[in-house]
């Protein structure tokens, strides 16, 4: 079982077959010229797949992330049909985001990843880890028009309950669907080197910290609904819907490291529903902003 973070993919026409995003685009790499720029995005895609081996705890390069790979959050490299698909990063930025109040670059974006899914520290945005990850991911979006986000490049946005969701159904899911690879304490499979997780952490010190987008419940049971546990798909889930928010609210519900989010959402009504620190622009309180009911939030904030 495990996680990333993408938006809709409900975009309009232009829009690509998910299947083209994922087969055929990473061999074609290796079927380009080798010339300096493919060289760049070859090491891009190397640093997204096996990140701890050059920027973790470990790294060759730096030491600067958690020890898990952006390729945990990002699936296949992030060319996997709705899982966190990097398809519409290059076409969509900059763009304005919410959380920071600012219009940010590729580049601000791979820096938040590194702070918060990855509990570290941003690369230098001129040094060669960062120029080769951005052409990776303008490589994986080529051909994709300025604005647009081919399908495949979203992840299902489930329906509310009419409840909360259930961390304790979700423990005993979570025992019965996930703790197999991600182990009974959500610590994770490591590799034998030692530098690297086999499957990820999905809680504790080696996780993504309570700032990371998988941190909202809704994006982790989105995640998990189109991806877990193994065999899942978009198109051939095996978890419910119930199931993936209880199973959301569960993982989310153990420790894991803190970020400061003081200059986060300085608008707190742009706040998303689910998002689990006050204060708010209405008067739910935290519990139900991070595990629901959600029906009744999103009618005030539909209201103002």
């Amino acid at each position: 079982m495990f996680p990333a973070v993408i938006s809709s993919g409900k975009s309009g026409g232009n829009q690509l077959k998910a299947h083209t995003l994922t087969r055929q685009q990473t061999p074609a790499i290796h079927q380009t010229s080798d010339t300096n720029d493919m060289k760049l995005i070859l090491y891009g895609k190397d640093l997204i797949a096996n990140t701890s081996k050059y920027l973790g705890p470990k790294g060759s390069v730096m030491h600067i992330s958690n020890g898990m790979n952006c390729q945990n959050c990002h699936l296949d490299a992030g060319t996997r049909p709705m899982g966190n698909n990097y398809s519409a990063v290059y076409s969509t930025y900059p763009k304005y985001r919410a959380r920071s109040a600012s219009k940010e670059t590729i580049v601000k974006r791979i820096s938040d990843c590194f702070e918060r899914s990855l509990n570290g520290k941003k690369p230098d945005s001129s040094g060669r880890e960062m120029k080769a990850m951005v052409a990776y991911m303008k490589w994986v979006g080529r051909g994709v028009p300025k604005g647009r986000a081919p399908k495949g490049a979203g992840m299902t946005k489930l329906a509310y309950l009419d409840r909360a969701a259930n961390p304790n159904t979700g423990s005993m899911l979570y025992q019965e669907k996930c703790a197999v690879c991600h182990g009974v304490k959500g610590q994770g499979i490591i590799n034998p080197d030692g530098k690297s997780f086999i499957y990820p952490p999905l809680w504790g010190a080696s996780s993504y910290n309570d700032g990371a987008g998988l941190y909202r419940i809704s994006t982790f049971a989105g995640f998990v609904k189109d991806n877990m546990p193994f065999g899942a798909s978009h198109e051939n889930p095996i978890l419910t819907d119930e199931q993936a928010w209880d199973l959301a609210a569960f993982v989310n519900a153990q420790p894991r490291p803190h970020k400061d989010q003081a200059m986060d959402w300085m608008n707190i009504s742009q706040k998303p529903i689910d998002f689990p620190f006050g204060p708010y622009a209405d008067e739910f309180s935290e519990k139900q902003h991070k595990y629901g009911p959600f029906k009744p939030i999103a009618a005030v904030k539909t209201i103002k």
